[in-house]
């Protein structure tokens, strides 16, 4: 997992939880395919929330 990503989503999840938005965001600033997102969140243990379109 690039340092980067786990840093921006560890500042960015609220309670261990972590919105489908903001996990989008944080893929598209970081030029990352979603995918990449949610296998980080999954090993930091963040949950994501609200997920509209079921990339996460």
């Amino acid at each position: 997992m690039k340092d980067e990503l786990r840093q921006e989503m560890l500042k960015k999840a609220v309670e261990g939880k972590l919105s489908c938005e903001t996990a989008r965001k944080i893929a598209e600033d970081l030029k990352l395919p979603y995918p990449e997102v949610g296998k980080a969140a999954n090993e930091l243990g963040i949950r994501i929330k609200s997920c509209q379109l079921g990339c996460f």
